[in-house]
């Protein structure tokens, strides 16, 4: 439960300050990986992209939903993203009554563009660690994004390459 305080042990409470450290860091990257493009992107429009890329074409209820904002906050940001040419808006035969919206060729190549900005830094992190476990810390890290309701790597990837043929195909 969001917001909730729990009771941690010592050691629990030692990787819950570390991993916050760590959001930290990565907070950074993404800003940076962002600052680093031609197209000007919010971190909140950017994780609306990530979401087309995870989920495919969301209705702005739904991403509102994701995104822990209102109804009309996902509409304006999606409004943003459609005068930029990153989504785009349309209606399904099935559902009429709601807005559609899809990351198009441009939205899917800044998506990843700006990951593999991100992934070069975070490798560059690694690269200067000493892992002695590196599947085993893998393991654990894929079990907090799958926790956190995240798609995990293998899948995300796929379904960002998937999403080519899905813009391209326009729908």
């Amino acid at each position: 439960m969001a917001g909730a305080v729990q009771r941690l042990s010592a050691a629990e409470e030692e990787v819950t300050d570390a991993l916050l450290a760590l959001s930290r860091v990565f907070v950074g990257t993404a800003a940076r990986s962002l600052a680093r493009l031609d197209e000007e992107v919010t971190l909140p429009q950017f994780r609306t992209l990530v979401l087309l890329v995870s989920r495919g074409p969301q209705r702005i209820v739904d991403l509102a939903v994701e995104l822990d904002v209102s109804s009309s906050t996902a509409t304006r940001m999606c409004d943003r993203l459609v005068r930029k040419g990153l989504v785009a808006r349309h209606v399904r035969a099935d559902d009429r009554r709601a807005a559609w919206v899809a990351l198009t060729p441009q939205g899917r190549d800044l998506v990843g563009e700006a990951m593999a900005v991100r992934r070069a830094a975070i490798a560059d992190l690694v690269a200067d660690l000493a892992i002695t476990r590196p599947l085993g810390f893998a393991a654990l890290v894929n079990a907090l994004v799958e926790a956190a309701g995240e798609v995990p790597p293998a899948e995300w990837r796929r379904r960002w390459e998937a999403s080519a043929v899905t813009t391209e195909s326009g729908g």
